[in-house]
């Protein structure tokens, strides 16, 4: 049921856009090519087991999860369902 000047299966189609962005970032941040033996950032070895888990791994385990913290900030507000974004 949509409300006011929307029509029905708006809200839906919102939330199948906000489902569909937040899959192509996690796509586009998975690594891609060869693994590295060393970490880019540390320097330290990156164990074989890991290189064959994770194709493309830049990072050692420690540097990878200090790198993770910092994406743990996600957005919760759907830019395609604000009014911001209805008013343009």
């Amino acid at each position: 049921m949509a409300g006011g000047w929307s029509r029905d299966g708006a809200v839906q189609d919102q939330i199948d856009a906000s489902i569909e962005d937040a899959v192509k970032r996690a796509r586009s941040s998975l690594a891609k090519g060869e693994s590295l033996k060393r970490c880019e950032e540390c320097a330290a070895k990156i164990p074989e087991a890991r290189r064959i888990a994770v194709p493309g791994v830049r990072l050692c385990v420690q540097c990878q999860s200090a790198h993770d913290e910092g994406d743990a900030f996600t957005s919760t507000i759907n830019r395609r369902g604000s009014k911001d974004s209805q008013l343009r």
